[in-house]
């Protein structure tokens, strides 16, 4: 029970929104699957292109934007649209910001050419895919390109460190050394103009290069690298040693190159997993060949189809098979929750098939106060019963394993209670496994810190390496929980009367919780979760809890002072 008397409109989701940006007003909505962006009081393309040319020649920069790019692979997107452009070009600076594939080219004709590519091209799951295009200043990378004297004692300075035997080249450090320091030339391969300059002289000069050390560079993303896939095909060894990688969905920029050999020691991502098969298995979505991880030698590769169709035929459980598949889902869920809760849900990419679904639903009663305490989770909320919008509905089921991810990034942050866990398998087949589990979890941050929810997750599971599972559906149920149960929930310990039993608390809240518990003659932890339920507004709450008594909706328990 939550005592606010605040409800919110399901319908006002459903409605067209609007947003401003660059002073010109936008209208976004749906048309079937293809989104479509209708720009108000602009002037046409050509127009504006004619006037970033500054002196008449088709010298201007455009900026070239994929919504939701990052759902793609950089090769597959660039050639598709390459083969539907009637001009070729060359993409400068790929790169992506937030979800959004973004790359650079140069020249009206190209950009306009571009243009007419948007909705031409369709992905996997038959969506089109939208291309944005709009003036742009100079791309940093040529900006700052690299002069040719400058880029003449780079390429000494990488020949000096190539080993000509092994056909590799060791570029640790790199800006430290000595030959590139004494003429005062500053490499910083985080920066994506001194890449793309390295890798332009690696692509010339060592065209059978076959193992690169990148170690202690400071790399906190591979934008910039990405480029290797087409430039030095032939790596087998890469190490990233001791670098800022924090993600390995930064690796996932590299799919493609065919590694054998990864070195990742030292990068903040190798404590993100529960345990090292989870780290294995998360390394290996982006290169599915990988032989050795860190110095040590992994076991062979598993291909698994998932794509084939199967007969589906339910098995008849044993003893033995029970106790195996307990220990599968338990250790499942243990290393899925471990991750979820760890700050960064991004770990989880490799939990997912790429074709996974995702939805997320909580309870709604219009004469039920309750859903104004899960306001963090209604949005995403997808009840067909209250959804009227079919494009909404289409919408809020999250496809794709990227999709899906990014959607769990944006809940609250958690604690789960392991030992609150209920699990039950209710199906299981030669090729699939489903089960679904009841519990708690506590939010860890944001406006509704500490408060406990209580969940139902269904796990539609197919089989992966390493003894692993996919998750082919995931559907999540979110509601609140009784105040007994939070209580009890994650060790929570019964507070006394005292104000120094509150020490979460300002000291003008805890004045607050002891006033209105004097004054309601509900004990402190009812008064305290009225107050907080009414974000600390002392009037609101006065009159929340009055109402609620009139109509006899306090349990008796909320009047019994815990001793």
């Amino acid at each position: 029970m939550v005592m606010r008397d605040v409800q919110e409109d399901p319908q006002g989701r459903h409605t067209l929104y609007t947003t401003y940006r660059n002073k010109r007003r936008v209208r976004c909505h749906s048309e079937g699957r293809i989104r479509v962006t209708v720009w108000r009081d602009r002037k046409p393309l050509r127009r504006e292109m004619r006037e970033n040319t500054q002196d008449g020649t088709p010298g201007s920069w455009f900026k070239i934007t994929i919504p939701y790019g990052i759902n793609y692979d950089k090769m597959w997107l660039m050639n598709s649209i390459q083969n539907q452009c009637s001009v070729p070009f060359t993409p400068v600076d790929f790169h992506y910001v937030k979800n959004r594939a973004r790359f650079f080219v140069q020249g009206a004709s190209t950009a306009s050419a571009l243009k007419d590519v948007s909705y031409k091209i369709c992905d996997e799951e038959n969506e089109k895919v939208a291309i944005f295009v709009n003036p742009s200043t100079v791309p940093y990378s040529v900006l700052n390109k690299l002069e040719p004297k400058e880029m003449e004692q780079l390429k000494l300075t990488l020949n000096k460190r190539y080993n000509v035997s092994q056909q590799a080249l060791d570029l640790q450090n790199l800006r430290f050394d000595p030959d590139l320091v004494g003429h005062d030339i500053d490499i910083i391969l985080n920066r994506r103009n001194c890449m793309a300059a390295t890798l332009q002289i690696i692509e010339k000069d060592f065209p059978e290069l076959l193992s690169l050390h990148l170690g202690s560079n400071k790399l906190y993303h591979l934008d910039g690298l990405s480029d290797i896939i087409q430039m030095a095909p032939t790596v087998k060894i890469l190490n990233l040693c001791k670098n800022e990688l924090k993600s390995a969905w930064e690796l996932s920029k590299m799919k493609g190159l065919d590694l054998e050999e990864l070195w990742l020691q030292g990068n903040p991502l190798c404590g993100t997993f529960p345990d090292h098969s989870t780290y294995i298995s998360a390394i290996r979505e982006c290169f599915p060949k990988l032989l050795r991880l860190d110095g040590k030698e992994l076991p062979p590769p598993i291909i698994i189809d998932i794509d084939t169709p199967y007969a589906v035929k339910p098995c008849k459980e044993n003893y033995n098979g029970s106790e195996m598949l307990k220990n599968l889902i338990l250790q499942f869920l243990q290393q899925y929750y471990m991750i979820y809760d760890s700050g960064d849900r991004h770990g989880l990419l490799s939990a997912y098939h790429h074709r996974a679904c995702f939805s997320l639903t909580i309870p709604f009663n219009p004469e039920d106060p309750a859903p104004s305490s899960l306001r963090e989770y209604f949005k995403d909320s997808r009840n067909m019963k209250k959804l009227k919008d079919p494009y909404l509905r289409v919408q809020l089921l999250k496809h794709t394993k990227y999709d899906i991810v990014r959607s769990l990034c944006l809940l609250p942050k958690t604690q789960h209670d392991f030992s609150s866990f209920v699990v039950d398998m209710w199906l299981h087949t030669d090729t699939m496994l489903c089960f679904s589990v009841n519990g708690v979890f506590k939010e860890v941050e944001g406006r509704s810190q500490g408060s406990v929810r209580a969940f139902t997750r269904t796990f539609i599971t197919t089989p992966a390496s390493y003894s692993s599972l996919f998750i082919v559906n995931d559907e999540l149920f979110v509601r609140d929980t009784s105040l007994k149960k939070t209580l009890s929930t994650f060790s929570i310990s019964v507070p006394t009367p005292s104000a120094s039993s509150m020490p979460t608390l300002s000291q003008e809240q805890q004045q607050m919780v002891q006033d209105f518990s004097t004054q309601s003659e509900m004990n402190l932890q009812w008064s305290q979760k009225c107050l907080q339920d009414n974000d600390w507004n002392y009037t609101r709450a006065g009159q929340v809890f009055t109402k609620f008594k009139a109509e006899g909706k306090i349990p008796e328990e909320a009047f019994k002072q815990i001793p």
